[in-house]
């Protein structure tokens, strides 16, 4: 039975808009996955012969797959699933054309609906959230919980940003996968991950957010896995999900705490609740710290980051997706959806930003001496997020979200420009039949003059993520690193204590710790640059000749994301950059939705004063420009070799090289303990030996030895029987006699 929505439906001034039809946002991928997986089924169905036993074992003989069917196991697939290793020609699944048509459509619907709702809101002038409610889902007493979605400005930014960059990212795949053997499999996957991604950001209580973050979580496990049958691949899919659920029981204890404590888990009762809570007790603390270690997980910071590195084991659109527009937010988003709360406990929000700081500054070291170029982009990907937890953590939530939403068009520029990237050197090392590594930086150089176009547009986006006015990632991290300094100087996490120590001296510390990890990132994004499109190319004399543009199917999207990498700052300029257009757009735009929080956190601080704001600006700009300056020096591209040639590192860049050597320590400490453990007490002690040796085959003996008993009284002698029945009867007459 439908509800009504949380205002009647002739108060709220969404009622009788676009926004009625927010159910359709997910439905319309959630329909695309239907139909791309019916298609995925279908081409690998195929019926039995009539009379099995005529086939004599040779029904294979008799019903012969298609080539594309036949080929529907990746194995043969590392990177690039267009081109394969193994040299062959790859015939086009013969459903291509149709998932091709349904999996980029739903999504480009669903974002043409979400821009009409979008515009609605913006006539509307909406402060109350738009909640529409659909069904009870678990009426049991005190907990009642629909299913709901809600939307206010918050939600309204993110399934913009899903719907927008997602539907760019499908465009860009059906360039990259087009003659993949799982190519419906593919799109399949890619909807659904959209699905659950807005049932996560438009669930009007955290239960349903729940669903939605479980369900990532499954994707991002059949996505990263989806050539599944090389091992690395499927231990990288089982890796992201296995680390996850670990941050998802924090989510978990959290929700048991909200309900057993405020009643409600719909964020409107979350937040009208919240101020019941001791203001920086210990139960709102654990709460908030809780949730964070949730967000660990979800959005791969210390100590749980280690899936992500390893997620680039899937296609690179599916890196895309989950790097710059869905997945890895979604922590972003629970601690900016749960501001009420955070403001509360200003002990864990100072956790939110020491965690944050210490991710993007770790994280940014290990990017300076990786050489395959989707793994710099995804330790970048971690330190940018721990720039968003940053903001979010010291209260800043507009800045948090903005930096969410300018790195979403940069990084998924970056991914997909690798991609092109990728795309080409696997077409000229498949053309020449060479095994030489396309992802390797050492294998690139010189590409400019073959990819000029994306050249052009991985600069916009390197110029963006380096923090170069007046491109995006400018304005959302200077913004960033300015609401620490003044957080620092007046807040309530100023005013706490973390661990016996100062908030005030730690937040300056973050302060400082953050531009070092802007310098990192300039000096790492320009040494990708560097030695990908420029200096001599060392990709081979012969696969010169191959390399070139990806199709503008392809380098389409990236032109779009590479306009909205240069102009997203203007989302929200800085009152000093307010010659360029409208100041604080932003920050207007998701007032009703956080600016209690904010303000309680800021605590009545005065603004910036002018010159200080120059100050901090000036820091951050001349970072990002000595970054690059500093690349440009030091890394000359023409004395690197090719992979093949190349010397393991030494000293301190093996260790930036290993990773620190993190999953070591894990696979040491956590992973080779748990299988000793599991095989020998759980395997050959519990199961071998206890329930396989003492319960089952001690039982299996003890009636063996009976039924041995049995069969040594039971010969079938008759005159065997007569002496036994003599001596019985001796016996019993001697005992009566004895008596």
């Amino acid at each position: 039975m439908l509800l009504q929505h949380a205002a009647s439906a002739g108060s709220h001034p969404l009622s009788g808009t676009a926004a009625e039809w927010v159910w359709l946002l997910p439905l319309l991928p959630l329909l695309g996955f239907l139909v791309n997986g019916a298609l995925s089924l279908a081409s690998a169905f195929r019926f039995g012969p009539d009379d099995p036993s005529a086939d004599h074992g040779h029904a294979t003989h008799a019903h012969p797959a298609s080539h594309a069917e036949a080929q529907d196991a990746p194995g043969h697939h590392h990177e690039h699933g267009a081109h394969g290793d193994d040299h062959h020609p790859v015939a086009r699944h013969k459903f291509a054309n149709l998932a091709t048509l349904v999996g980029p459509a739903v999504l480009g619907a669903s974002f043409a609906l979400a821009l009409a709702i979008f515009f609605a809101m913006q006539g509307a002038h909406a402060d109350a959230p738009f909640v529409q409610r659909y069904f009870s889902w678990m009426p049991v007493g005190d907990l009642q919980i629909d299913v709901a979605f809600q939307l206010d400005q918050l939600s309204m930014i993110m399934v913009l940003v899903i719907t927008g960059v997602g539907t760019l990212i499908h465009l860009f795949s059906v360039g990259y996968m087009q003659d993949d053997p799982g190519y419906p499999r593919y799109f399949a996957y890619l909807n659904l991950f959209v699905f659950f991604m807005l049932l996560l950001v438009l669930g009007a209580n955290y239960p349903m957010m729940f669903i939605g973050w479980e369900g990532v979580g499954l994707c991002s496990y059949l996505l990263i896995g989806f050539w599944f049958s090389e091992k690395a691949n499927a231990d990288a899919g089982k890796k992201a999900f296995i680390v996850n659920r670990i941050g998802d029981f924090g989510f978990l204890v959290a929700m048991f705490l909200l309900f057993a404590n405020l009643g409600t888990l719909d964020y409107v009762g979350v937040a009208a609740a919240a101020p019941s809570l001791v203001f920086g007790g210990a139960l709102v603390t654990a709460i908030c710290l809780f949730l964070f270690l949730g967000c660990t997980g979800k959005s791969a910071q210390i100590p749980l980051y280690v899936w992500l590195p390893d997620a680039m084991a899937g296609p690179t659109p599916v890196s895309a997706l989950i790097h710059a527009a869905t997945m890895v937010t979604a922590g972003v988003y629970l601690i900016a959806r749960s501001a009420a709360i955070f403001a509360m406990a200003p002990a864990a929000s100072l956790t939110v930003v020491v965690v944050g700081a210490l991710t993007a500054l770790f994280a940014a070291s290990i990017g300076l001496k990786q050489w395959d170029i989707k793994k710099v982009l995804a330790y970048s990907t971690v330190s940018q997020l721990g720039f968003m937890f940053i903001a979010v953590g010291a209260g800043a939530y507009v800045a948090g979200v903005f930096h969410l939403v300018t790195h979403a068009f940069f990084k998924a520029l970056l991914f997909l420009g690798s991609g092109s990237v990728i795309y080409a050197m696997h077409r000229a090392y498949h053309a020449t039949h060479s095994h030489e590594d396309a992802q390797d930086m050492r294998n690139m150089g010189g590409l400019k003059s073959h990819m000029r176009v994306t050249w052009i547009l991985m600069w916009i986006a390197t110029l963006a993520i380096a923090g170069v006015p007046f491109f995006s990632g400018f304005f959302s991290k200077d913004e960033i690193l300015g609401f620490v300094w003044q957080r620092a100087g007046h807040s309530t996490l100023a005013d706490t204590t973390w661990l016996g120590i100062s908030g005030r001296p730690i937040l300056y510390a973050v302060y400082f710790m953050g531009l070092a990890a802007a310098l990192m990132t300039a000096v790492y994004m320009t040494r990708m640059m560097i030695y990908t499109f420029h200096g001599p190319n060392r990709t081979g004399e012969r696969e010169r000749a191959h390399l070139g543009e990806a199709p503008w199917v392809m380098t389409g999207p990236l032109v779009v994301l590479g306009m909205l990498s240069a102009l997203g700052g203007w989302l929200n300029l800085p009152s000093f950059a307010k010659f360029l257009g409208p100041a604080h757009v932003l920050d207007h735009w998701l007032e009703p939705v956080v600016g209690p929080a904010t303000a309680m956190v800021a605590r009545g601080a005065p603004e910036i004063a002018h010159s200080t704001e120059y100050m901090l600006v000036g820091a951050a700009v001349a970072i990002g420009l000595l970054g690059i300056a500093i690349a440009f020096a030091r890394l000359k591209p023409a004395p690197l070799v090719p992979k093949s040639q190349a010397l393991p590192e030494e000293g301190f860049e093996r260790v930036l090289a290993n990773k620190y050597y993190v999953d070591e320590a894990y696979d040491a400490a956590l992973v080779q303990p748990t299988v000793r453990l599991s095989r020998g007490l759980l395997w050959r002690g519990v199961d071998s030996g206890l329930i396989d040796g003492v319960a089952v085959n001690g039982s299996a003996s003890v009636a063996r030895f009976i039924g041995w008993m049995g069969s040594q009284l039971q010969s079938g002698q008759v005159g065997t029987y007569a002496w036994v029945l003599v001596i019985g009867v001796v016996a019993v007459l001697g005992a009566f006699t004895l008596r």
